[in-house]
């Protein structure tokens, strides 16, 4: 499926704000409700559109610690890279998971109410992992950006 100008700015309109009403998005584009519906269907179906969510503030949920964890792991065959993806897939502090190109294997970004909490995590689930071989962790002082719109 070839992305038109429309659809462009009907994601771009859903990335900010995904709880518009099909007649807020056919006022922006321009288009009818039936047609705006038909276009978020297709884009669906056709995986652009992955998921609709609410994005919270973390600090008001209790998340108070960010932090980026380079993983080395002891070894590099699909099956070791394969399971450490499964195990750490099912960490809930774990947001994000990243196999990496260059001196570390991983690079995650993990969310905890505190270092009291990462601490537990490191200690009672990351570390324990047997592919892990070294974790090296940095905590975030300060927030400057944080965007979940790509440009398009």
């Amino acid at each position: 499926m070839e992305l038109d100008i429309v659809d462009k700015k009907l994601l771009r309109l859903l990335q900010k704000d995904a709880s518009l009403s099909n007649k807020e998005l056919s006022y922006h584009l321009n288009k009818s409700i039936a047609a705006v519906h038909e276009r978020v269907k297709k884009l669906k179906a056709n995986g652009y559109i992955k998921r609709t969510v609410a994005i919270l503030d973390r600090k008001k949920i209790g998340i108070d610690l960010i932090s980026f964890s380079q993983v080395f792991l002891k070894a590099h065959t699909a099956e070791v890279l394969n399971e450490f993806e499964k195990e750490v897939a099912k960490f809930p502090e774990v947001m994000e998971c990243y196999q990496m190109a260059g001196s570390y294997d991983f690079m995650l970004r993990i969310a905890t109410k505190d270092m009291e909490a990462y601490h537990m995590f490191l200690r009672h689930k990351l570390a324990v992992l047997p592919q892990v071989n070294t974790v090296q962790t940095y905590f975030v002082l300060s927030e400057t950006k944080s965007e979940t719109a790509y440009p398009i």
